[in-house]
């Protein structure tokens, strides 16, 4: 642990947080630097520092960064909706991913249109409000991308 030296002379956010003397040997302090508190406080509350100690001595060396960075992210997506966690944000993500895989199957019926000089068809009426997400979506508002496509535009592309 050689960047342990340098926080000797202020102890890591874990050990801060904690009111702990940080020791040269501290598990905590590669990863949670003295200026970085609020990440340390954020995994504390949700998974909690024994615990996160814990892993930290099961993880191999090289694979702590990530791991913390892994717990930093899901303890901050959990803080922030306690039910769905980072899954609330994956899901959003897959819903974008949805409507701009439909916006592009689109565009290129459209460019082959063109190309072949056929008549541009009207542009598809906006979906219903209840299926425009540009927030949050909870799991059980999933459906299913191809039940839409062969209804909706008879199975074009």
């Amino acid at each position: 642990m050689a960047s342990s030296s340098s926080y000797s002379s202020s102890p890591c956010a874990a050990c801060k947080f904690l009111r702990r003397k940080c020791m040269p040997d501290c598990v905590f302090s590669p990863y949670f630097p003295p200026e970085e508190t609020q990440k340390f406080v954020n995994v504390h509350k949700v998974f909690g520092a024994s615990n996160v100690s814990k892993l930290l001595n099961e993880v191999p060396t090289y694979q702590r960064e990530d791991a913390v960075n892994s717990l930093a992210f899901e303890a901050e997506a959990r803080l922030k909706d306690p039910v769905y966690g980072c899954v609330g944000a994956i899901s959003v993500l897959q819903r974008q991913v949805i409507r701009l895989q439909r916006e592009l199957d689109a565009t290129n019926a459209n460019l082959i249109r063109y190309v072949y000089n056929e008549m541009p068809p009207r542009p598809p009426p906006p979906p219903p409000a209840d299926q425009q997400s540009y927030g949050f979506c909870y799991p059980y508002q999933w459906t299913d991308p191809n039940e839409d496509n062969e209804g909706s535009n008879g199975g074009n592309m």
